[in-house]
């Protein structure tokens, strides 16, 4: 894909509901990764860059669907995924801080806060300038002090020393860069 104002690139930030840290659990961090790999599969998603928070995540990825369809599928199957696991394995504590009522007066549950950030990026600077600020967000939360120590981030994919095992891909190879 080439980033152009034609085919920009989309800068993606969703927030868990009331910004509970529930990522900090690092097996709910991996239903996360393993629910956005089933999404970028089954929706046909690319993925240049990404971070996975406590609270929030951050990706860059293409403009071949809206970005709310790429938000559906992310969101959504990343919300069933972490919320049957929670009723799975009884933390029911965690699911009442998730709960909301409906007019109805029934109960749901809500990973994500309804109203996600999308920016569109449409040249390589900005896009690079993104693709910083995902790597370096676990830096600057404290988290880590090397961008690729931080296991849910494409940081390693970009810096060519990926792990065997990585939680998610990231499709540098679909990206077109501008001639040099």
């Amino acid at each position: 894909m080439k980033i152009s104002i034609d085919t920009p690139a989309f800068y993606l930030t969703s927030v868990t509901h009331h910004r509970l840290p529930v990522f900090q659990k690092e097996k709910l961090a991996e239903i996360a990764a393993g629910a956005f790999a089933e999404a970028r599969k089954s929706g046909g998603i690319l993925i240049f860059a990404y971070v996975i928070m406590p609270d929030h995540y951050h990706l860059l990825t293409d403009s071949n669907r809206k970005s709310s369809e790429v938000l559906r599928f992310m969101n959504g199957i990343s919300a069933r995924r972490v919320i049957d696991y929670l009723k799975e394995n009884d933390f029911t504590s965690s699911l009442n801080k998730l709960r909301q009522e409906t007019k109805k007066h029934e109960y749901k549950y809500s990973l994500w806060e309804h109203h996600p950030n999308v920016f569109s990026v449409n040249n390589e600077a900005t896009f690079m300038q993104k693709v910083n600020y995902i790597h370096q967000n676990p830096v600057r939360a404290g988290l880590v002090e090397k961008a690729e120590d931080y296991r849910y981030s494409s940081a390693r994919i970009w810096g060519r020393r990926p792990l065997d095992d990585e939680p998610l891909a990231a499709d540098l190879d679909k990206i077109e860069w501008r001639e040099a």
